[in-house]
């Protein structure tokens, strides 16, 4: 999908309204983009579902049969990074809210000019590319702004020789980001060398970096090369490395200032071309403090840190990740293709996901062999999954009482009221766990009437 020449971006706009759809098809196509429309929500899925390729879709809120926000709940299950721009001639501060929470990229209240259309057009078009390229480079799926940060650190970083620290809970994605750190540098043609070093015994883990000579102990039977030989030349990735003992430390610390090693039973000194990425899920600082982990190869190791947050702080990636997942095993053997019921899509938006990706990986693949229809239900998740929500309604995509404002809503307490719990009542950490200001939660507390003396923290 080029991006980079309007001529072929596509644009789907949809309102009840013909005269606007015209006005702004007009506009669009001035500005040599291509336009179709609809005049209603199931006009513009029929349209998506047809196999209409498009680069991004504006819509109306409202709309005669599906809103705009229906549409948007839609497009972020299947079609995750299709960018949308919401119009509407009634805007408040919680539709745009809404609107935004939901994955819409822009938001233009009715009027707005046609320098504003064409700007927003352009930027929604730009996010969208970088999305694309993410996905297409890196294998990564996403769709919250924390890791749109990230991927941008990604491009930056990767360019450079810097050694770069992933920080992170165990299960984010520490070495899908190296390894896009790599594909992205001038190393890129080179080999890619993982080390998890909490994995291997103590007695061992020199001679897997440095390699060891013949008879250097026991069962060294062969002359051996090391990771750090290996990786010569390309990047070399070391997971876990908070675990390594203080004499490791000092024998890497070597590597990283003078470029060079021994192997294990030989005083021969090896050169190596390098470019180092760590990783850990432990707080290296507190580990500094306890003595357990060198000062000096904490700031040769951070010289750019990149932080992963963990999955329940960046919800807007937990259903693109499980449809990519779903898709991906539909395509190995003896799988079919499958789809989220919207009881299973509440209930992975309300779980806490403490395994993070991998947690939802396995989820997943765990869904795919027991589901015996075409659609995932909550019989077919785990007990941890299902019982962690509350009893949010079990609504069919096509059903025409579908309340959207109270599932997102019951959605929406439930997490608040789950973060208060774990934080203990403390506000300042309750909003820093959603990635909300204080006063907004404050303000969230107030509308779903959630007391502020939740927990036993004074924190007030």
């Amino acid at each position: 999908m080029n991006m980079n020449n309007t001529k072929k971006s596509r644009i789907l706009v949809i309102d009840d309204e013909i005269s606007i759809t015209s006005s702004l098809k007009r506009t669009l196509e001035l500005s040599e983009y291509q336009c179709d429309t609809a005049n209603c929500g199931r006009e513009a899925l029929r349209k998506l579902r047809a196999g209409n390729t498009f680069d991004l879709i504006i819509t109306d809120i409202r709309l005669p049969d599906i809103s705009g926000i229906e549409i948007l709940d839609i497009v972020k299950i299947k079609y995750p990074f299709l960018p949308v721009i919401v119009i509407t001639g009634f805007a408040s501060i919680e539709s745009t809210k809404e609107a935004i929470r939901k994955g819409a990229l822009d938001y233009l209240p009715k009027p707005f000019t046609s320098g504003a259309l064409i700007s927003a057009v352009k930027q929604a078009l730009k996010s969208s590319t970088k999305r694309y390229q993410y996905k297409d480079l890196y294998q990564i799926v996403s769709q919250s702004n924390s890791m749109e940060e990230i991927m941008d650190m990604v491009m930056r970083v990767g360019r450079t020789e810097s050694t770069v620290l992933i920080t992170g809970e165990s299960g984010t994605g520490k070495e899908l980001i190296a390894r896009a750190i790599h594909r992205n540098s001038r190393r890129s043609t080179q080999q890619f060398v993982t080390v998890n070093s909490g994995a291997i015994p103590e007695g061992l883990l020199e001679s897997e970096l440095f390699g060891h000579v013949k008879g250097a102990f026991t069962g060294a039977i062969t002359t051996s090369h090391g990771r750090f030989h290996v990786a010569d030349g390309g990047s070399l990735f070391l997971d876990e490395v908070g675990n390594m003992s203080l004499a490791m430390q000092v024998k890497l610390l070597r590597v990283l200032q003078d470029g060079e090693f021994s192997p294990v039973g030989s005083s021969d000194v090896v050169k190596t071309d390098v470019r180092l990425v760590t990783a850990t899920n432990m707080n290296l600082e507190q580990a500094i403090s306890n003595k357990t982990f060198r000062e000096d190869l904490y700031y040769r190791l951070n010289v750019i840190e990149i932080h992963i947050p963990p999955l329940r702080q960046r919800t807007d990636d937990i259903l693109p990740l499980s449809e990519f997942f779903l898709s991906r095993l539909a395509g190995s053997e003896h799988s079919k293709k499958l789809t989220l019921s919207s009881s299973v899509v509440s209930a992975l938006l309300s779980y806490h996901w403490p395994g993070n990706v991998r947690e939802l990986e396995n989820t997943m693949e765990r869904a795919s062999v027991l589901c015996d229809s075409g659609q995932v239900e909550l019989h077919d998740l785990p007990d941890r999954i299902t019982s962690s929500k509350e009893d949010f309604p079990d609504l069919t995509p096509t059903a025409e009482q579908v309340n959207l404002d109270s599932l997102l809503s019951s959605i929406e307490k439930h997490y608040i009221t789950n973060a208060l719990k774990k934080s203990g009542g403390n506000k300042t950490s309750t909003a820093s766990m959603l990635g909300l200001k204080r006063t907004t939660l404050l303000a969230r507390m107030k509308h779903y009437n959630i007391q502020k003396d939740k927990g036993n923290s004074q924190d007030e």
